[in-house]
């Protein structure tokens, strides 16, 4: 029952002023229905150091990214895989990020380039730009002199030498070696580290060795000597592809003198390679390796390894092994790996998924652009992504992905400035429909991909727990 003193006041102030001052109830609601309705205070940024990507699609913020900057706290590791289908932006978000990082004097950038058009290589803009000249793995051209890789090279340690020598027949054959054929590998290769040494031992000294074994390679296992011939036969006929097979010339000769380590971006063009031969894998293991023991050293300097078509190396349980090793060593020397793939489907279906597996869990940002909507719903299982993501996924417009920092998630505008702009849209398709676009076309994809962005955030407000990353 109401207060007779109350009763009375509201009797007076009706009286005076004609109306009762009436109480309003008080408003209540959630944490998570007020980000949900104020979309920039639903997910911190990433900081304010670093390379500027783009754009957040809902708040409008700038969007800064750098791996070297929040590893530690925000960021358990530094590796990043990007993911999506051609056409997409993939490209240009890779070369503008390694633009934009080198503006630091403390990076360094090597990129394995898979792709190209008219002879060269994707990156040969942005190399030639930078004065640097990309150094191009190619069967015909290493005939007449071109670039070489040792996987013997002296400065690759000889626990080194034996992994990648196993790692490239393995490959090639499609399985592990067996314990005979690995002996007589092991035993192939430390005579010829034992006995070459007026140069670099080469892999036609392996080869030579394993089809003519020496008697006191047998006579140390009590074995007969045809018998230690016959484990290394296939070996032998592995290894003679790289020496005189179709990728003769690249890696059967002396490490190419004057590879420049100390450049601040270094392009390995890998384009003349068929993509879909079993080379791919093999050469991207040597390069690999050969960086490892030559490029990544204990100093300041943070650096950067980019990996087109990075398929060939997580789809590939032997190549994935070696990797997983250069992921571990390198977080401690201030590495981080970016793998450009386009489907994941191409590497956690396939017969290495336990390796892809490792490696995926080391990369704490995920970039994904758009993909048709049942790849989504299988990248979210895989990558953990929240629904509302992987609802958006199928809906991106080329130039905008969801971004997977650590859990942080956000839907990005990857920009890119007109002095960029010649440097990364390489292909001649996306080329030629960028020019015919005026800026007011340009406006309106853009207003148009914003307007999409504020309509599903309207229609998921209700559901605040699933909205917010």
């Amino acid at each position: 029952m109401r207060d007779p003193l109350s009763v009375v006041t509201d009797a007076f102030t009706s009286f005076l002023f004609g109306k009762v001052e009436t109480t309003r109830l008080p408003v209540r609601t959630s944490t998570g229905q007020a980000q949900a309705v104020y979309l920039p205070t639903a997910a911190p940024g990433l900081g304010d150091s670093g390379v500027i990507i783009g754009r957040e699609v809902y708040s409008g913020k700038g969007y800064i990214y750098d791996p070297f900057q929040l590893y530690g706290q925000q960021l358990p590791a530094p590796h990043w895989l990007v993911l999506g289908e051609s056409g997409n932006g993939k490209s240009a978000l890779e070369k503008t990020y390694v633009l934009r990082q080198l503006r630091f004097r403390d990076r360094q950038v090597v990129v394995l380039d898979a792709q190209g058009e008219d002879g060269v290589g994707e990156w040969n803009l942005v190399a030639q730009e930078l004065g640097i000249t990309p150094i191009r793995l190619d069967p015909m051209a290493a005939l007449d002199h071109g670039i070489r890789l040792n996987p013997l090279d002296p400065s690759i340690t000889t626990t080194g030498q034996l992994a990648l020598l196993r790692t490239i027949i393995e490959v090639a054959m499609g399985h592990g070696l067996d314990e005979r054929s690995g002996f007589a590998l092991k035993v192939a290769h430390a005579y010829v580290n034992e006995t070459i040494v007026e140069r670099q031992p080469v892999l036609s000294d392996i080869v030579e060795c394993l089809r003519h074994p020496e008697p006191e390679s047998a006579e140390a296992m009590n074995v007969a000597i045809d018998d230690v011939r016959a484990w290394g036969l296939d070996v032998a006929l592995v290894l003679d592809r790289l020496v005189d097979g179709d990728l003769r010339g690249m890696f059967d000769g002396p490490t190419t003198v004057g590879i420049d380590l100390d450049a601040p971006l270094i392009v390995f063009d890998l384009s003349h390679i068929d993509r879909n031969s079993i080379a791919m894998p093999i050469l991207m293991a040597i390069v690999g390796v050969w960086l490892e023991h030559t490029w990544i050293r204990p100093d300041r300097k943070k650096r950067i390894f980019l990996v087109e078509e990075a398929w060939h190396i997580i789809n590939s349980p032997f190549v994935a092994q070696l990797f997983q090793r250069l992921l571990k060593f390198g977080r401690r020397l201030g590495l981080s790996f970016v793998a450009v793939v386009h489907h994941l489907s191409d590497v956690v279906d396939g017969a290495a998924a336990k390796e892809a597996a490792a490696i995926l869990k080391m990369a704490s940002t995920r970039t994904i652009y758009a993909q048709k909507a049942d790849e989504a719903r299988a990248t979210g299982r895989v990558l953990g992504l929240p629904r509302w993501a992987v609802e958006i996924i199928p809906t991106l417009t080329p130039g905008i992905a969801v971004w997977d920092v650590n859990g942080n998630v956000q839907v990005v505008k990857h920009l890119v400035t007109e002095t960029e702009r010649p440097l990364v849209f390489t292909d001649r398709a996306m080329t030629q429909s960028s020019a015919d676009l005026n800026d007011d076309a340009l406006r309106a994809a853009e207003l148009e991909a914003e307007e999409r962005a504020a309509a599903f955030v309207e229609q998921h407000v209700g559901d605040a727990e699933s909205t917010v990353a």
